[in-house]
């Protein structure tokens, strides 16, 4: 049985992202921690709260907040995309279950170190509590059996600026640090989340006739997503960015072309701040620490995400 510990953002497509965690068969959820992001930062914990309620599961998953702040430069949201709450202009009530009073930093710390090479971290928001963890703890990063992270991008354009992704740019510090560590890490970035992660209308079409709760809430959480998008890329849909690497985690099977590359995130100071930079032909010479994923399993990932929304296991 895997076992997984999820850092996060709340907004959109994560909530999508820990339902499919809380349904799987083959792995279970220990907790979720909060880093600074999307939304307001208590917007954020009470999203997740709310989403494990969704799944059940209240009272049975603990959510840890933590950084609600990055490293060393300004937080901008990113509520123009998500909506002020993060999901989709619903304003849900609050959930019954309430937020540990342990800080996400020492969550993070604690549960790996109780359960050495036993944990997948799993991160769909900037890295500011991980690096923190590493810094306060560095023995953590040779306990964690895997790390799978949304974010960056390969080649490709950014989302926030011309060379940046939005969970990178908001604290590239912050992944410096955690690119630099030596975790065992896998990259999803933005270029595959579009290529493979995105839904068009018949998609969504295909969501709305399920009439399930998952599926009324996927559709509600993901509301502002698609009009952003429309108005913005011209495109009738929304991605998937935290589900589709979710589904990796999973099963690893949806990653179908990984490959062992050097990767830095640019931290200075200019118009690439947040980029990261992929080796592709090893012109630097140094060792690949990161395996980046270059194509994935649409099918795969769609089939699993239908699962999740009619209300089955994943």
């Amino acid at each position: 049985m895997r076992r997984l510990l999820l850092d996060t953002d709340t907004a959109g497509d994560d909530t999508i992202a820990i339902l499919m965690a809380l349904r799987a068969r083959d792995a279970v959820l220990e907790g979720i921690t909060i880093n600074c992001g999307n939304v307001d930062f208590e917007q954020q914990v009470e999203n997740a709260l709310y989403t494990v309620q969704v799944a059940g599961r209240s009272g049975k998953v603990p959510v840890y907040p933590g950084s609600t702040h990055p490293l060393l430069k300004e937080w901008r949201t990113a509520k123009e995309v998500h909506g002020n709450d993060g999901m989709g202009g619903s304003y849900f009530p609050k959930a019954k279950q309430r937020p540990e009073t342990t800080h996400a930093v020492d969550a993070i710390v604690d549960t790996i170190n109780s359960n050495p090479g036993e944990i997948d971290l799993v991160e769909i928001a900037p890295m500011t509590n991980l690096a923190i963890a590493i810094r306060k703890d560095p023995g953590i990063v040779k306990k964690v059996r895997r790390f799978y992270f949304m974010g960056g991008s390969n080649q490709y354009l950014g989302n926030v600026t011309p060379a940046a992704e939005f969970n990178i740019w908001v604290d590239p510090d912050a992944a410096r640090i955690v690119f630099e560590s030596g975790l065992p890490a896998t990259m999803v970035g933005w270029e595959i989340c579009m290529r493979r992660g995105f839904l068009g209308a018949r998609e969504l079409d295909r969501i709305e006739a399920m009439g399930t709760g998952e599926s009324k809430f996927f559709l509600a959480v993901n509301r502002e997503v698609r009009r952003f998008t429309k108005r913005t890329y011209g495109l009738d849909g929304t991605e998937c960015t935290d589900s589709l690497t979710m589904s990796m985690v999973l099963n690893p099977r949806v990653a179908s072309d990984v490959r062992k590359k050097f990767v830095e995130v640019d931290s200075t100071d200019g118009p690439s701040r947040g980029a990261t930079v992929v080796d592709e032909r090893g012109v630097l010479g140094k060792k690949p620490n990161v395996d980046v994923v270059y194509e994935a399993s649409q099918k795969l990932f769609r089939e699993m995400l239908y699962r999740t929304l009619s209300g089955g296991p994943v």
